[in-house]
């Protein structure tokens, strides 16, 4: 499979379960232990605290998921690394989809909340870019074109992480109630 495929791949399959949010969301059920613990935490519906501990769980599921990937890559296992991406992901999805069932809020604080947890992910663009930009061969003659792959790769997984993030958590599931006017 191509690289270029792959991220192809990628990409549609993020923005496809991006586009399902509202049915995914509903298909969460209510009754998860760390649903309650997060709505009977006072501090969570400050955007501020709830905004931080997003940003704290999506840094830890990152360098986790980056360190198994590192630890994988010594064993001679063939597409173990995509099941843990794959896995990642998932579970990345399921933390976004607690937050925003949990989180009790205006859609201001709601997004403020939701920009500051996300922008973990724009911060690791952003240092990502400035690798690629200031990228230099590491010996006279070294061809650096691998590396720029590799960072443009990661640069395209972190932006759409972002994005997704901030879609999940930012924006909620309006409950619409049909009432007739009279």
């Amino acid at each position: 499979m191509s690289l270029t495929l792959f991220i192809f791949i990628g990409l549609f399959g993020a923005f496809f379960i991006t586009f399902l949010k509202s049915s995914l969301i509903n298909l969460f059920g209510e009754n998860n232990i760390l649903l309650f613990k997060l709505k009977n935490a006072g501090w969570f519906q400050n955007y501020w605290l709830a905004g931080i501990m997003l940003f704290i769980t999506n840094a830890i599921l990152f360098f986790s998921t980056a360190l198994l990937i590192y630890l994988l890559s010594y064993f001679l296992i063939p597409y173990v690394h995509l099941l843990v991406m794959i896995l990642a992901v998932i579970g990345s999805i399921f933390l976004w989809i607690i937050i925003n069932k949990t989180w009790q809020g205006t859609r201001k604080n709601r997004l403020k909340m939701a920009t500051v947890g996300s922008s973990f992910y724009m911060i690791l663009s952003l240092i990502l870019i400035y690798m690629l930009v200031t990228l230099e061969p590491a010996y006279p003659g070294d061809d650096p074109f691998m590396r720029a792959i590799g960072l443009f790769m990661g640069i395209v997984v972190t932006t759409v992480a972002f994005i997704s993030c901030l879609i999940f958590t930012g924006f909620s599931i309006k409950k619409e109630v049909n009432e007739a006017r009279f």
